[in-house]
């Protein structure tokens, strides 16, 4: 069996070398040619999967090791009797420490009181709700928008509109529909980013296209309250350069480049493969996860709440570290810059979840127990 996989992807042969030969491509420059009687296409979101690319072709599996399915056209994929599989919630942890990451840095620029503004999440799937679960956690007002939850739940819901009206801090993890009874193309379109609060926090850690870029430089050029973090661009890997020097954090894609979220996204397409082609899996993550550089922090009852929240979120992830990288690939021309985009994430150093870490508070504080608990670090 021949497979065709990005080379991006991790613990490929680990989890695929008994299905067969691997071929490695950038996810880019994964063709028609690319694919001559491969079987098994692995992978990630800068790769479109369309019916251009997998009609009359070999192909009995496609899996994306990425949350979204965005780039992938599903009814091709149907009808030409191709199965596939996505990794739903593989990253979901990595972006919530980049939200939180983001949130102590726009805290400390502005000195600002966290815990006095009102949040807003738009979009309650696998990543938005662990980031609710996190923000209530530590005490903190949220509103959730997420319409095709609150069609088919119910539920303490919000509209758009409503959630616009009234939180200081927006952050976005919607899916990129276009179509559909809830599309989500240009969602903040230039008439609903005019509407943003005073001095409001807009984080896009989702899918570029959500936020209409041109839009959005137009009124950061007028508005100077207004602190906005991009993870997403629309036309990635080609980045407006004017949009990027007025955000406050910029960062190439990276919000859910954990170690830990890569592999989990590996090893759920190698479930899903082996429950596709019929075979028995052999291979375990928990085998294969290697052990975190930081293990285990101690905390002193007497400490206060606030630093704690720094100290245990920047001692895992810092998102200005990102910043600062891709910064330094926004000169040059169109080609250089596209090419440090990706390079930055083929090259992405290695970056653990807070998940990972243990956390001991020596004495008696409820207010840092509730808190380790909240950041979802392991309380021992």
């Amino acid at each position: 069996m021949r497979i065709v996989a990005d080379e991006n992807i991790p613990l490929l042969d680990e989890f695929f070398a008994d299905f067969g030969e691997i071929r490695r491509y950038p996810g880019r420059a994964i063709d028609r040619a690319t694919l001559a009687d491969a079987e098994l296409l692995l992978v990630r979101s800068v790769t479109r999967v369309d019916r251009a690319l997998v009609e009359g072709s070999a192909l009995r599996f496609v899996g994306t090791c990425t949350i979204g399915t965005d780039h992938l056209e599903l009814d091709a994929l149907q009808q030409a009797g191709i199965g596939w599989a996505s990794a739903p919630g593989c990253n979901a942890r990595g972006v919530v420490d980049y939200v939180l990451g983001s949130l102590l840095a726009l805290a400390e620029r502005q000195g600002v009181d966290l815990a006095g503004r009102t949040y807003g999440v738009v979009g309650a799937g696998q990543v938005g709700a662990r980031l609710v679960e996190a923000l209530r956690g530590l005490g903190w007002r949220v509103l959730v928008c997420d319409p095709p939850r609150q069609a088919a739940e119910g539920g303490d819901f919000v509209d758009l509109d409503q959630l616009i009206e009234v939180c200081d801090v927006i952050s976005l993890h919607t899916p990129l529909a276009r179509e559909g009874e809830h599309p989500t193309h240009h969602l903040f379109d230039a008439a609903r980013l005019a509407r943003l609060k005073t001095g409001c926090w807009l984080i896009n850690a989702s899918r570029g296209a959500v936020v209409a870029n041109a839009a959005l430089r137009e009124l950061l050029a007028r508005r100077g309250d207004l602190q906005v973090v991009l993870d997403v661009w629309e036309g990635e890997p080609q980045v407006d350069v004017e949009l990027a020097a007025l955000c406050q954090i910029a960062t190439p894609h990276i919000a859910g480049y954990s170690l830990d979220g890569k592999l989990r996204g590996t090893a759920q397409i190698y479930q899903a493969a082996c429950r596709q082609l019929g075979r028995e899996p052999v291979q375990t993550l928990d085998e294969l996860m290697p052990v975190p550089w930081l293990a285990q922090m101690s905390l002193d009852a007497g400490a206060d709440p606030a630093w704690a929240l720094t100290a245990l979120c920047r001692a895992v992830y810092d998102p200005r570290r990102d910043d600062a990288d891709f910064r330094r690939t926004l000169g040059g021309d169109e080609a250089s810059r596209r090419g440090g985009f990706d390079a930055l994430r083929k090259h992405y150093p290695v970056r653990r979840e807070i998940e990972g870490l243990r956390v001991a508070v020596q004495g008696e504080s409820a207010q840092l127990v509730q808190l380790v608990k909240a950041l979802g670090a392991t309380l021992c």
